[in-house]
């Protein structure tokens, strides 16, 4: 009979997480070693071993539980059945949120899927693309003309400019929050959305 998961094996593994993003935000998943991620977690490296097959494998999980947050915050905002520009707003503002609770892991996710092997990092890209596609989705429905024109999906990866690389400025002790910025960014999309002016296509 295999044995089962000791109580707290899933809170733990959680925390043994936490701190390789750590590591892997300040140092890179390279300069990262698994005898620095046990020293972190004040863990064994045999233990560690116990809860995670490799460094790999924390990259993967790292990248992926935060990835499904994402997923979970668009469908939970879908939930709300909001008119249209209300709804592209809240993504935005649990986005910028989102990425201030986590800014280790989006630091991960932005700088270190690169490190994955293909399938894996091909896989985690899809589901990128998927929450991409889900915010194209709402500026269009802000703006449908926009969609016939095949500026949605520019008009956002520009928004997700402003929304990825936040972390690179924002500090965490200084006066602005992730709070604070959060409806900012939205303000500032869609005081400039509106004035986005459709180009004529050659015939």
């Amino acid at each position: 009979m295999a044995r089962g998961r000791a109580p707290g094996f899933d809170a733990t593994r959680e925390q043994i997480l936490a701190q390789a993003a750590r590591l892997f935000a300040n140092q890179g998943y390279s300069g990262t070693s698994m005898n620095q991620v046990a020293e972190a977690c004040e863990v064994s490296k045999p233990t560690l071993y116990h809860y995670v097959r490799d460094k790999q494998e924390l990259l993967v999980q790292i990248c992926q539980n935060h990835l499904q947050h994402l997923v979970d915050l668009v469908e939970q905002v879908k939930m709300r059945e909001l008119p249209p520009e209300e709804h592209l707003r809240a993504l935005i503002l649990q986005f910028v949120q989102s990425y201030g609770e986590a800014q280790n892991e989006h630091r991960v996710l932005t700088e270190d899927l690169k490190f994955l092997d293909d399938e894996h990092r091909e896989r985690l890209i899809g589901v990128e693309r998927q929450v991409v596609s889900q915010f194209a989705d709402a500026v269009a429905a802000v703006r449908p003309e926009l969609r016939g024109a095949h500026l949605h999906k520019p008009l956002t990866m520009l928004l997700f400019g402003m929304i990825n690389w936040t972390f690179t400025w924002l500090r965490p002790d200084g006066a602005l929050t992730y709070e604070a910025v959060a409806p900012m960014v939205a303000d500032l999309f869609f005081g400039g959305v509106g004035a986005v002016r459709l180009q004529q296509q050659a015939s």
